[in-house]
């Protein structure tokens, strides 16, 4: 809201393009976008301290804007606690439309570790899609090109993957290696959207050079250490993308060098407390020990500087001043930043090494103290209360520098803009070995800070948050009690209430409060001498009157105030009445006219409704009259009709009756028909049964024949199938020997090979013996020439020509020896080879016997497939003749079961008989054994089939 006024104020109208006013507004959604995210106690906060520099040209016009920031929260990029959220750039991306995250290969939220760590996803009321499409069309007021956007972009998807790269223990100790497909698919889309290389990138996350004067190291890193190395690239990437937004925007704002007057606006983290504070805390809260030093001096002592200045009785007010505490964080050498520093540049510092060391150095100290149930933290008394930090991760958050494999892998990126976030560095700057720090540099920073703000006149706006629910209405005493001590409030008020807190000039006291004493006004006083008797007049006490302020105690304003309030009421009280009666006088002339306007109005709508209800009633007597003759015409309608219809019906009823008896007798006579032909049919059917009868049993002789020479063809069939299981075996068992001739040839043929190798490697070791034996001989002999020659004449015939003479013998003989046992080697390699010359002869024969069980085998194959055809053939004829026979048995067994039928003569005794019936009589002796269908042989199938 500041910023909006500032810029409305100075802004500019009737200009084109781009304004400065909108550029320094549309700068702020940007880097809330990247710098900004969701916390315990607030859903934007802002984890970057911000200082917007707005210049003014002579016209009061904003001519330049500069945008300076402090202290990034790099750690959050990796590490989120639920339910905060990580900054809204990595949310707005996975919200973006689907051919911006199809293009970053994102996703849902949920499926990246660095936003997964919590279950925030969604902020209440906040479009991420919105907020996306808003932060794009800020960074083009801003200045920032569409590839620049893309290419920011690009880099914060590649931040995203690189988080899901895990990693697994690799093969040798203390090595790493990808986990698994997943890793690999984030490591190569993130090697992609780097514009880097995927085989490059993975040996700068799991590998390290060490360069000596002897050689150069590569080591690898253990997955814990693996995974450092990936949270610090990332953490790196990030913090130098925001750092480059924050350059861009300047350079695209620009600033105005011949502006004299500047407006600073100042948004930095508030005091923090929590559970668990780290290095940012602390950072923070130095920085708000600063900004209450400054606070102190700005309100407190110059106060009491206005009170020397105006000259008036006071006594000193004491206040609570932080310097201490500052001291114990900034004091060089032995500060807590100092002690920090000088731990990061010993590696075998550790967290609690650096602990004990502020316990050794601050023992003394009433703002330190020591927990006494752990080694590693520490607590400090702030100004707004004490504040337990944990020292586990002090040294890795202040170490200030890039990895050397990652700078190296992020300058070779064929993408300008990833190149351009790490530029290399001058070979005097490389050279330097020179520590740096980030809690050294933030120190810097806010001592710049501070420069600026001593050289302004400061005005101070304290947000207080009423309730940790984030809902209207609400508000929670403590919390804000909590809030105005953390912020100062409380003491000001307190050392205000002390002294004077009240002060007015002159002019402005008697202008706001001359109503009191009229009289003084009118006087031709001095105004000093006005104010003094107008608060005379009043009983005022314990004021004070300076050379140009009127200075009043707590509570004497008020007082003033209510008693001007008094009179001025009084006074609004007399005008309200004559405004009052004459307002009464004025609506009662209204009220009357209208009165006769509406009395009038009102009568003629009278006179226009009788008229209309007399209309009304002439027509209603028409439709009632044409309405009953209409009822009446469809009354006698329905009458008639419904009397054809009965009539109808029964007509029907009558013609439909005697068509029913009729059809009735039709069907009785054609039922005599059909039953007395049904009667002579069966007497027909009867004759024909008994003739198959006869027939059936002469047939069922003929098969029982036929069945007992097939079951003779399949025994023979069943001897065929015990032969062919008896050569199948065979020739499991030809090929089973087959492939272990095979084995044994092949190992022996190893073995051979492997003996005849010792064998050449023996040789050739003989050899080189042999050769250096003669090398060495000619050597001895060369010497022993050289020295007979360059020895004078009397030292020829000295007993020394009889020791080389007895060397060359002894190396002669060596040499001898050293011949026959080459002569034996030589020997037993010509055994070798013979013995190598059997083995390929036997193992040829072996393979000759091979190839003939072999070509045994398949013949035995085929004959084994010939007789499985015939087998088979036999098999479908052996089918075809059981469903003969069974089409032939059903009858036979019909024979068999039937009684057998006789033809009787007709006698007295058995009846009125007719010429021709039969009688049917059992005959027990009569028994058909059951056909043996299943079984026909096939021999007297194919014999039958030849013929």
């Amino acid at each position: 809201m500041l910023m909006r006024y500032l810029a409305y104020l100075g802004g500019r109208s009737g200009v084109e393009g781009r304004t400065v006013e909108q550029q320094v507004l549309e700068s702020n959604p940007v880097l809330e976008a990247f710098g900004n995210a969701k916390t315990l106690r607030n859903n934007n906060s802002s984890r970057f301290g911000k200082f917007v520099e707005l210049q003014f040209d002579k016209s009061g016009r904003i001519s330049g804007a500069a945008v300076r920031t402090y202290l990034l929260e790099r750690s959050r990029v990796c590490q989120i606690s639920d339910p905060e959220r990580n900054y809204h750039c990595f949310y707005m991306l996975c919200a973006a439309p689907p051919e911006e995250r199809e293009k970053f290969k994102l996703g849902d939220p949920k499926s990246f570790h660095y936003l997964n760590q919590s279950k925030c996803y969604k902020l209440d009321g906040v479009d991420d899609t919105e907020e996306y499409l808003a932060t794009r069309r800020a960074m083009d007021v801003v200045g920032i090109s569409e590839e620049e956007q893309d290419a920011i972009f690009r880099v914060v998807a590649a931040i995203l993957h690189l988080g899901n790269v895990e990693f697994a223990k690799g093969k040798e100790i203390d090595s790493s290696v990808l986990k698994d497909d997943k890793s690999r698919f984030h490591l190569d889309a993130t090697a992609e959207l780097l514009r880097c290389d995927a085989k490059s990138l993975e040996d700068a996350l799991i590998k390290r050079v060490m360069v000596t004067p002897e050689e150069v190291i590569t080591r690898t890193l253990d997955p814990d250490s693996a995974t450092g190395s990936r949270d610090a690239l990332a953490k790196t990437i990030y913090s130098r993308l925001f750092d480059w937004l924050v350059d861009k925007i300047n350079n695209s704002i620009g600033q105005d060098p011949n502006s004299k007057t500047i407006i600073g606006v100042l948004d930095i983290y508030g005091f923090e407390s929590f559970k668990i504070n780290s290095f940012e805390q602390f950072c923070i809260n130095f920085t708000n020990e600063k900004l209450q030093q400054h606070f102190n001096q700005h309100v407190f002592k110059m106060e009491q500087e206005d009170y020397t200045k105006e000259e008036i009785n006071w006594s000193y007010i004491e206040f609570v001043d932080n310097k201490d505490v500052l001291e114990l964080i900034e004091k060089k050498p032995g500060g807590v930043i100092a002690l920090l520093d000088e731990a990061c540049m010993f590696p075998k510092s550790t967290h609690e090494t650096f602990a004990q060391k502020l316990y050794q150095t601050f023992k003394n100290s009433k703002r330190f103290t020591k927990p006494k149930l752990s080694r590693t933290s520490f607590a400090i008394s702030h100004y707004a209360g004490e504040v337990t930090y944990q020292a586990d991760l002090f040294l890795d958050k202040n170490k200030d520098y890039v990895v050397a494999e990652h700078q190296d892998l992020l300058i070779a990126s064929s993408d300008t803009f990833v190149a351009g976030l790490f530029p290399r560095l001058a070979e005097e700057t490389s050279s330097k070995t020179k520590f740096s720090s980030i809690g050294s540099r933030f120190k810097l920073q806010l001592q710049s800070l501070m420069e600026t703000l001593n050289s302004t006149e400061p005005h101070y706006i304290r947000c207080v948050k009423p309730n940790n629910v984030l809902k209207p209405a609400i508000f929670e005493n403590v919390n804000v009690i909590q809030q105005l001590r953390c912020g100062g409030v409380l003491e000001a008020i307190r050392i205000s209430c002390a002294g004077y807190p009240t002060k007015r000039t002159f002019y402005e006291f008697l202008n706001r409060f001359g109503v009191l004493a009229p009289e003084v006004l009118e006087g031709n006083y001095d105004d000093k001498v006005a104010c003094r008797m107008l608060l005379d007049k009043i009983g005022l006490k314990g004021y004070e009157l300076g050379k140009t302020k009127v200075f009043l105690r707590a509570g004497q304003m008020a007082e003033l105030d209510a008693r001007r309030a008094e009179v001025l009421g009084n006074a609004a009280r007399k005008i309200q009445m004559q405004i009052r009666t004459y307002i009464a006088q004025k609506e009662f002339r209204t009220l009357r006219g209208a009165a006769i306007i509406l009395q009038s109005n009102c009568r003629g709508k009278l006179a226009c409704n009788l008229y209309e209800e007399m209309r009304r009633q002439a027509a209603s007597v028409k439709i009632e009259k044409s309405f009953r003759r209409h009822v009446a015409r469809e009354s006698y309608l329905r009458t008639r009709h419904s009397t054809i219809t009965v009539q109808t019906a029964l007509r029907g009823m009558v013609a439909r009756n005697e068509f029913r008896f009729r059809k009735q007798m039709k069907a009785a006579t054609i039922i005599q028909a059909r039953l007395r032909s049904h009667l002579a049919y069966s007497y027909y059917k009867k004759l024909q049964k008994a003739a198959l009868a006869s027939q059936c049993g002469w047939r069922s002789r003929v098969a029982r024949k036929e069945l007992r020479t097939l079951k003779m063809a399949a025994r023979d069939t069943g001897a065929l199938r015990e032969a062919k299981d008896k050569l199948e075996k065979r020739v499991e068992e030809l090929t089973w020997r087959l492939q272990l001739e095979k084995r044994q040839r092949t190992d022996l043929e190893e073995a051979k090979a492997q003996e005849y190798a010792k064998q050449q490697e023996a040789l050739q070791a003989m050899r080189l013996q042999v050769e250096e034996a003669n090398a060495a001989v000619i050597r001895e002999r060369e010497a022993a020439r050289k020295a007979i020659e360059e020895a004078p004449p009397v030292i020829k015939e000295t007993p020394v020509l009889v020791e080389d003479t007895e060397k060359i013998n002894s190396l002669t003989s060596e040499l001898e020896a050293l011949k026959a046992s080459l002569q034996s080697e030589r020997q037993a390699a010509e055994d070798l080879r013979k013995a190598f010359s059997e083995a390929e002869a036997r193992n040829s024969e072996l393979a000759t016997e091979l190839e003939n069980a072999t070509r045994k085998a398949d013949q035995l194959h085929e004959s084994v497939q010939r007789l499985e055809e015939k087998l088979s053939n036999s098999e479908s004829e052996i089918q075809v003749l059981r469903q003969q026979a069974l089409a032939i048995s059903p009858t036979s067994r019909t024979m068999t079961t039937r009684s057998k039928t006789m033809l009787l003569p007709r006698t007295p005794d058995n009846g009125n008989l007719l010429n021709g019936e039969t009688k049917t009589t059992p005959d027990m002796a009569l028994a058909v054994r059951e056909p043996e269908s299943e079984e026909k042989p096939q021999k007297y199938l194919n014999e039958k089939q030849q013929v």
